[in-house]
């Protein structure tokens, strides 16, 4: 999937990436501003969260309850220093449990994560939409 898309295409984009995710592990890159939170807050919608989602900057993760009784992990590894630090607060027992896991920058804990997570590499185009890559 690569395609340029438009805040009201959000809905669209992330209905796809359930679509067509191999695994529910999902790597969100890009650089600071790109948006990997407003999506991942649409991608929750569609998922059907009932929580209120909030960027886990300081927690690490913050876990949300489905409509469905699933739940959602959301990660923003933005501020850590070691990948002990990930270690710590169990992230490899996460990634295994078979729930949504949304992580922002996990380029900080590349040795931690699984072979067989999603990658998605969002930049920002010139005419302020986004380009996204899975």
């Amino acid at each position: 999937m690569n395609k340029n898309y438009a805040l009201k295409d959000l809905a669209e984009v992330a209905k796809e990436i359930i679509a067509v995710a191999k695994n529910k592990t999902l790597l969100f890159y890009g650089q600071m501003g790109v948006g990997k939170t407003t999506l991942i807050k649409e991608f929750c919608k569609q998922l059907k969260v009932l929580d209120n989602i909030s960027s886990p900057t300081f927690s690490l993760v913050n876990e949300y309850q489905t409509a469905t009784e699933a739940k959602v992990f959301h990660f923003d590894f933005y501020r850590i220093e070691d990948e002990e630090e990930a270690l710590d607060i169990g992230v490899e027992e996460y990634f295994y449990t078979n729930n949504w896991c949304l992580i922002e920058w996990p380029e900080n804990i590349e040795n931690l994560l699984p072979l067989d997570a999603v990658q998605i590499q969002l930049t920002i185009l010139e005419d302020g939409q986004r380009n996204i890559q899975l």
